[in-house]
Formats: C-alpha cells, sequence, structure tokens
C-alpha cells in the first residue's frame, strides 16, 4: 500500500533534519502543483518535477528500516523513466550525506556545483545528468 501524505510527512520527519522536513501542508501542496512526479512505496517516497526540459529531484525519503533494501534505487529508477522527456535532471543533496550522495551516482548524477552552507549546518552539493 502506498504512503498517505500523513504517512509521508512522518516519514520526512524522521528522515530530514537537514534540510527541515516538509509538513504535511507542504506535501499535499506540492503533490497537486503541475509538473509534479510524485512515487510512494511501502517504505519511501521521492518527490520530483519537471519543467519544459528539465527535471529536479526535489526529495526522496525511505524508511531507515527499508534503506539498503533497494526501495531508495527503484524509487529513483523509476523517477528517471518518469522524467525520460527531460534534457537533464538536477538535485541538491546535504554535503555530508555520504549514502544519498553514492545511491545518486550509481545512476550517473556528477557534482555540478556547491552551495557553501546551504543547509544550517552543512553545504549541498548539486548533482546533475542528462537523460
Amino acid at each position: 500500500m502506498a504512503l498517505t501524505l500523513t504517512q509521508m510527512a512522518a516519514l520526512h520527519r524522521l528522515c530530514f533534519t537537514t534540510p527541515r522536513p516538509w509538513s504535511e501542508a507542504e506535501l499535499a501542496q506540492l503533490v497537486h502543483a503541475p509538473g509534479v512526479i510524485d512515487l510512494r512505496k511501502n517504505n519511501g517516497f521521492l518527490l520530483g518535477r519537471v519543467i519544459a526540459d528539465e527535471a529536479e529531484l526535489l526529495t526522496l525519503a525511505v524508511h531507515p528500516s527499508a534503506r539498503r533494501s533497494g526501495e531508495g534505487r527503484a524509487l529513483v529508477s523509476d523517477f528517471l523513466h518518469a522524467c525520460r522527456d527531460a534534457a537533464s535532471v538536477f538535485l541538491e543533496v546535504a554535503a555530508d550525506n555520504d549514502p544519498a550522495i553514492q545511491l545518486y551516482r550509481g545512476f550517473g548524477f556528477e557534482q555540478a556545483g556547491l552551495r557553501k552552507s546551504y543547509y544550517e549546518k552543512t553545504d549541498a552539493i548539486v548533482m546533475s545528468r542528462k537523460i
């Protein structure tokens, strides 16, 4: 069974302090916005969007007990398939989030920039790849 918005918000709170977790209201507003790709599984979700020929992976959250099970990898794969008509895709990831950075590198993402002190306690790495 896919996650509800309430469950998504609870999972986002569990997974994130940097950047801050998104509220249920913020998630609800986002999932109904034009161009948004809303992917949900039992233990995780990914939100992204496509604007013109560029896609952005906005957030990926997988329950800690389901990490390294392939669920995050499946969500990223599904996202890349869903935005296959875009020319490129980018994302921001906390510089100290090594597991996420490695996941994205496994899909061919490369560092495209660095936003110093973007988050409260760390930098943000901007990663991108061609579709």
